[in-house]
């Protein structure tokens, strides 16, 4: 496995507490189907827009999600690059389990 910078670290890191709580994963969920507005995230969520915006602002900050301004609303959509580097970090992780399982190298 590569070796992971602290960057790296950092980052992935940021990525998975902006994954960690239930209402981010249900906003995902929810931005899977495609590109949504902020007011049908708040319906489809029975969410407070206050509340709503602290979850994507998380993952805005994560680069999970990217948003644009049409007049006075906002539309949310799921960064693909992101979630690119996401398949490829689990994808080395998991390469590295099963080497470190064929191993049988033991401390002892």
């Amino acid at each position: 496995m590569p070796t992971t910078t602290a960057l790296d670290t950092a980052q992935a890191a940021r990525w998975f507490h902006a994954l960690s709580d239930e209402t981010r994963l249900d906003i995902i969920e929810r931005l899977m189907e495609g590109e949504r507005c902020v007011c049908e995230l708040t319906d489809d969520l029975d969410a407070a827009q206050s509340r709503l915006s602290f979850h994507l602002k998380t993952l805005r900050d994560a680069d999970l999600v990217t948003d644009r301004r049409d007049g006075r609303w906002v539309h949310y959509s799921l960064n693909p690059h992101t979630l690119d580097e996401i398949e490829k970090l689990v994808g080395s992780l998991r390469r590295a389990a099963r080497g470190a399982h064929k191993k049988g190298e033991c401390c002892g």
